[in-house]
């Protein structure tokens, strides 16, 4: 068997020295690995076109998706972009200074605060994201119709099965 790719060597170099063990789960797993560090650097180009790294994308795009006006409390938005509340801290705070979000009360809670997107944030997160599946678009043009349709069933899946406690 010929080695065409990265992978593959990888799976041929542990065969020969450990053929007592299946490497065939790297052809999938460590295909997946390379294919989302590849997806990663494709998509924080278009991030840092607004100048924003893939953290404050996600804040300010789960900010944008709440509907109006726009905001959430702070423990929300680390639940809904899987990050600590001390991640989410120190992103508000840096998109604070940049003028694309604001803290403020609750107008649901007296003793709360929510962080909403600034005319400023909704602007920029509008665009990036405009952007954002652009470039998303591009990336999945490499594939088929029919491979992206059938990955995507492929990965629902597997997510589901995954994410089932």
């Amino acid at each position: 068997m010929e080695a065409t790719d990265h992978v593959a060597r990888i799976q041929q170099a542990w065969a020969r020295e450990r053929p007592d063990l299946d490497v065939t789960p790297q052809g999938v797993i460590g295909r997946l690995h390379r294919v989302a560090g590849h997806l990663t650097d494709q998509l924080t180009v278009v991030y840092r076109r607004y100048g924003l790294g893939e953290g404050d994308f996600d804040v300010l795009a789960a900010l944008r998706r709440a509907g109006a006006p726009f905001e959430r409390a702070p423990g929300e938005l680390a639940a809904h972009t899987m990050v600590t509340t001390g991640a989410m801290t120190k992103r508000i705070d840096r998109l604070e200074r940049d003028g694309l979000v604001t803290r403020r009360p609750s107008t649901t809670d007296g003793r709360g605060r929510v962080v909403a997107l600034t005319d400023a944030g909704r602007t920029s997160i509008d665009q990036a994201f405009t952007d954002h599946m652009r470039n998303e678009r591009r990336l999945l043009d490499e594939l088929s119709p029919a491979d992206a349709a059938a990955l995507e069933a492929i990965l629902t899946r597997w997510l589901a099965r995954l994410e089932t406690p």
